[in-house]
């Protein structure tokens, strides 16, 4: 499966702060729908990701009923964004 949104990064401010975008409602129902089969506990789900020219691999995150995407500092870094910044991004279910 492969899904294309666009969303605003977010920072968490917990005991270990990270950034995020988070995957919009009707992708999230769509990603829902094939949890069961590629979850590898807790509800992640494995993706390889893009925003601009970089990739990474990572899992997305269930939270209130839709899934996070955690930004790497080397990400952010590599395309110049920061909190509030509105970025495209490209994700791909691993298997």
């Amino acid at each position: 499966m492969n899904i294309e949104f666009t969303g605003a990064i977010w920072f968490w401010r917990g005991p270990a702060p990270w950034f995020f975008v988070t995957v919009p409602p009707a992708q999230s129902i769509d990603l829902h729908s094939i949890s069961g089969i590629v979850t590898y506990g807790w509800g992640m789900i494995p993706v390889d990701a893009r925003i601009g020219k970089t990739a990474w691999t990572t899992s997305l995150f269930p939270k209130d009923g839709q899934y996070i995407l955690p930004i790497k500092a080397a990400v952010r870094k590599a395309e110049h964004i920061d909190e509030g910044d509105t970025v495209t991004v490209r994700l791909e279910v691993r298997l």
